[in-house]
């Protein structure tokens, strides 16, 4: 066995103090987790178990929620005295409504005995509206004979005063020729009347004027005519009223002309229904419907502005409803060189004659516009097909010889003529009484 060194002794030693030292301060410790700290200057605040239940209480009786992180107790405030609940008054009951008293019934009052109704006023007859006194249709011409003579009768006087002499030489044979132009005859026309009365006044022996008055008549009466058809054709048939249309430019007194023909035709006993196909002009349909009352006719008319065709097309219409003699339809006024205007007077004739014939196309000139008249005469034959003319204002300062020419060149004859403003003052066209009234 070997000895101990002092120096393993050492060793020894120190190991035994390093656990004797570790022991007493392990019994140390121990002891302190089991001791409660406590302080002179604050209370003792026990640490309790946490509650399972998921909340835990302080001295001071404050609760606390679970929160999402741990919250460290906090020094608890003084307590304050907790008031007491003040008790809720009693409600005070509602009052019970008192009843009204029903109303004392009032006594029903008597009846007052129902008035006999007075007998309703009988309604004053409506005055039926004043007609005008037409005058005759008979012997118009004749009656109208003086005032066309006072205005042709220079024409007349001459002829008469150069035919009168007998034998005429050449410068008085000009002269006769000049006053026939002048008369607006024309020119084919004076050549024939100038060769018929140099043959007629050689084979006669004319010597006197009332002699060459008659020559005269006789040659100016063949050259209107006589033969031709100068009737209105205001009859109804098959049926269906007659159908008259009044055309030509305007300023030729062509709606004066259709409310005058009107009164021809009610003097007549026809019954007669006016169309105011006229609507470009505001005062045309006015004009037309005072002279339709004034002779008790009707009147058919459209807004201003409407389509003529249409507001014939209605009077055509309207009149074979009611069973009317004859329909006169009045047109706008035109100028014979506005083609699409004459293309439109066209179609008012195309859209008549679907619902009826059209009988007559009366064509309206101012006697006093010459030759400018048969220009016109031209243009609207092309159009619409003129059956017959009205000669308007024959009675101032026109020239008879217009009648000569218009029918000449249209080969329809003149079928009436204006000879004054008078409501009356139209008359039919009859050729010897023209001629009379020309020649004075």
């Amino acid at each position: 066995m070997y000895p101990v060194s002092t120096q393993a002794w050492i060793i020894i030693a120190a190991v035994l103090a390093i656990l004797v030292v570790g022991l007493v301060a392990g019994f140390v410790l121990s002891r302190r987790r089991r001791v409660s700290l406590k302080s002179s200057d604050s209370p003792t605040i026990e640490e309790g178990q946490k509650d399972r239940s998921g909340g835990y209480k302080a001295g001071s009786g404050f609760s606390f929620s679970q929160g999402t992180a741990t919250v460290e107790p906090k020094p608890a405030p003084t307590p304050k005295p907790t008031p007491k609940p003040t008790p809720e008054p009693a409600p005070t009951p509602e009052p019970v409504p008192t009843l009204e008293p029903a109303p004392t019934l009032e006594p029903a009052p008597t009846p007052t005995p129902t008035p006999t109704p007075e007998p309703a006023p009988s309604p004053e007859p409506v005055p039926a509206p004043v007609l005008d006194d037409i005058a005759p249709t008979d012997g118009r011409l004749d009656r109208l004979r003086g005032r066309l003579s006072r205005s042709q009768s220079a024409v007349g006087k001459s002829l008469l005063g150069l035919l009168g002499g007998g034998d005429l030489d050449e410068d008085s044979w000009e002269e006769v020729e000049d006053t026939l132009l002048i008369a607006d005859l024309g020119s084919a026309t004076t050549e024939e009347i100038m060769s018929s009365l140099r043959q007629q006044m050689a084979s006669r022996s004319i010597r006197t004027e009332a002699d060459a008055r008659a020559l005269l008549k006789e040659i100016l009466i063949a050259q209107l005519h006589p033969e031709f058809d100068r009737s209105i054709r205001a009859l109804p048939h098959d049926g269906t009223p007659a159908v008259l249309l009044v055309v030509g430019v305007n300023g030729t007194g062509k709606t004066t002309t259709t409310g005058k023909l009107a009164r021809v035709l009610v003097a007549d006993g026809r019954r007669v229904l006016l169309g105011a196909a006229d609507t470009f002009r505001a005062a045309a349909a006015d004009q037309l419907q005072t002279w339709a009352e004034r002779v008790g006719a009707e009147v058919v008319r459209g807004k201003e502005g409407a389509d003529p065709a249409a507001v014939a097309f209605d009077s055509v219409t309207r009149g074979i409803e009611q069973g009317v003699d004859v329909v006169v339809v009045d047109t706008a006024g035109r100028l014979h060189t506005k083609s699409g205007l004459m293309d439109e007077l066209g179609k008012v004739k195309r859209v008549i004659e679907k619902r009826a014939h059209v009988d007559d196309v009366l064509l309206v000139l101012d006697a006093t516009v010459g030759q400018n008249g048969l220009t016109q005469a031209r243009v609207f034959a092309e159009v619409v097909d003129i059956t017959g003319v009205v000669l308007t204002k024959l009675d101032g300062t026109a020239k008879g010889g217009i009648v000569f020419q218009v029918q000449r060149e249209l080969g329809v004859p003149v079928k009436l003529v204006g000879l004054g403003e008078g409501a009356d003052d139209l008359a039919p066209f009859e050729p010897e009484a023209f001629v009379d009234a020309l020649l004075g």
